[in-house]
């Protein structure tokens, strides 16, 4: 009690406030008493509910941010490094958000093949909001009817043996194009990534449009795009879907779009929106046209057929049907292409390779002919090239983020409902537990081993596995295996004057799918003869 002694009349008054005011802070302190009893009570009814879970180790988040300010410009590099400390597999936060990471063979297969059905959906992100039709397409299409009616679509009417090998006169045409322009340019400086897709993106438009749908140079007006604009347009989309847009994870943040990324997104969505209004109203034109025996011709007039069906499970809506051919453009363009891309990277800084390759092509295939899809069984060191390149560039540094949709438990922890799950393809090609010597570009590794690449063995997976594995690795691997060695087979590869071996940039340009930070700029030199060109 303070020293308090009244001195006048008034003073009583004071006194008398006083003591009421002690008696206030009195009862206060016994309510706080009483809310602090029943809170710790309480508590413990719920944690006899709801006992602590056993979560998976990983670095302690900061408030809000959660463990955003530890990825860096490549997130999955940043992340392998901190599975270095935290195991092979950690718990972030991103924002208020739990994210899981497997980065080894066996934390794989416990998400896509042991409990894939828990994880067997997508987290809803700005990408597949504002780029896929609000997440009307297969990438980003939640588990539920929409994506098994769409998977069964692409199985059925894209990917089949069937039609794959209706589609096979577009890839030997096309092929052939490509080849003819390299060829044509031999001597002259070429940025290979130009050439390699753009070989790619006029296959799978045949193949999905009937069309190539863009103009390919200055003077040509045929198409409201030209080759360079659709280019641009699916290279924007697989950057804007790999970004970490700080407004995912921290929601009352994402009207600030602090990143750009969400408007950049809407811009690219207008443009690519505009192109695919295009191609549906030339197709519907064309059917209207030919209504008395109009018989489908490409993906895009299957779809439109569809979305007539009264049968169909889930109506087919025009936003939808963009959405899915949509997915076919970027998958079928941008993948194989990639893959040849990084293999080619890593080949010139090794002559070695590139002859023992040359050899096996002379053996199997000889100087009088290109090489065929066939003759892909026959050429294991190829096959070889291309598995490794796939371990050591896989086509996505992790794989499309999966989402729990129920409580789990996964090698002792506990997962919740709503957590992210980044698989670290990356990560799992250079673990030394599965691959000796994991940094080094070595095909001999994969030569007298049948080591799988569909889904099976969990230290490789360049298309995924699970339910959400891609459905068109058929394609991929038929694309990337005859590029591949018709470019070893028909030309000699020389650096531009000045450049070194060492000069070739093996650096990451992050994104959906990972990119070669700089484009390789080489001199073509024939070496069969030229009449198969």
């Amino acid at each position: 009690m303070p020293n308090f002694q009244p001195l006048f009349s008034q003073d009583i008054l004071c006194l008398f406030i006083y003591h009421l005011q002690q008696m206030e802070t009195f009862y206060a302190l016994l309510a706080s008493l009483y809310i602090i009893a029943s809170l710790a009570f309480l508590s413990k009814i719920l944690y006899k509910k709801h006992p602590k879970q056993n979560l998976p180790p990983g670095p302690k988040p900061w408030p809000i941010i959660g463990n955003l300010n530890l990825i860096g410009s490549i997130p999955h590099q940043s992340l392998h490094f901190l599975s270095q400390k935290y195991g092979e597999i950690m718990q972030l936060k991103f924002g208020k958000f739990p994210v899981i990471v497997a980065s080894s063979p066996e934390m794989a297969k416990q998400f896509l093949r042991i409990h894939d059905t828990s994880f067997a959906s997508r987290p809803a992100l700005a990408g597949g909001k504002y780029t896929s039709y609000n997440y009307s397409d297969m990438v980003w299409a939640p588990y539920g009817p929409h994506w098994r009616q769409a998977r069964k679509i692409y199985l059925s009417e894209v990917f089949s043996e069937n039609k794959l090998e209706s589609f096979k006169h577009i890839h030997i045409e096309e092929e052939h194009n490509f080849l003819s322009r390299l060829h044509s340019l031999s001597g002259k400086t070429v940025v290979l990534r130009e050439h390699i897709f753009r070989y790619t993106l006029t296959s799978i438009c045949r193949m999905v449009l009937s069309n190539k749908y863009f103009s390919e140079s200055e003077n040509e007006n045929t198409s409201i795009v030209k080759l360079d604009e659709l280019k641009g347009m699916l290279d924007e989309w697989f950057y804007l879907n790999g970004v970490f847009n700080i407004g995912d994870w921290i929601p009352w943040l994402s009207f600030l779009d602090l990143q750009g990324y969400v408007k950049e997104m809407k811009d690219l969505y207008k443009k690519l929106d505009r192109f695919h209004n295009y191609v549906i109203d030339d197709h519907l034109g064309r059917k209207e046209a030919d209504k008395d025996h109009f018989v489908p011709k490409d993906v895009v007039d299957v779809l439109l057929q569809l979305a007539e069906d009264p049968n169909l499970e889930v109506k087919l809506t025009r936003d939808c049907i963009k959405a899915l051919f949509q997915n076919l453009l970027v998958g079928g363009t941008d993948t194989s292409a990639t893959t040849v891309e990084w293999t080619i990277h890593e080949l010139i800084k090794q002559p070695r390779i590139i002859q023992k390759a040359k050899e096996e092509l002379d053996r199997v295939v000889g100087r009088n002919r290109w090489v065929e899809e066939n003759d892909s069984s026959q050429l294991p060191y190829i096959e070889a090239i291309i598995k490794e390149s796939f371990r050591l560039h896989p086509l996505a540094t992790f794989l499309a983020p999966h989402y729990a949709i129920e409580d789990c438990n996964v090698a002792g922890y506990d997962i919740s409902k709503g957590t992210t799950i980044l698989i670290n393809t990356w990560s799992i090609g250079r673990d030394p537990n599965s691959w000796s010597e994991p940094e080094k570009f070595l095909p001999e590794r994969f030569l007298g081993k049948e080591i799988d690449i569909l889904g099976s063995n969990f230290a490789l997976l360049p298309f995924g596995s699970g339910r959400r594995r891609c459905p068109g690795y058929k394609l991929g691997l038929k694309v990337v295996r005859t590029m591949l060695a018709n470019l070893l087979h028909g030309f000699d590869w020389k650096l531009v004057e000045g450049m070194k071996v060492e000069d070739v940039c093996l650096e990451e340009e992050y994104g959906l799918t990972t990119h070669p930070k700089v484009p390789l700029q080489i001199i073509m030199e024939p070496t069969l003869p030229n009449h198969l060109y």
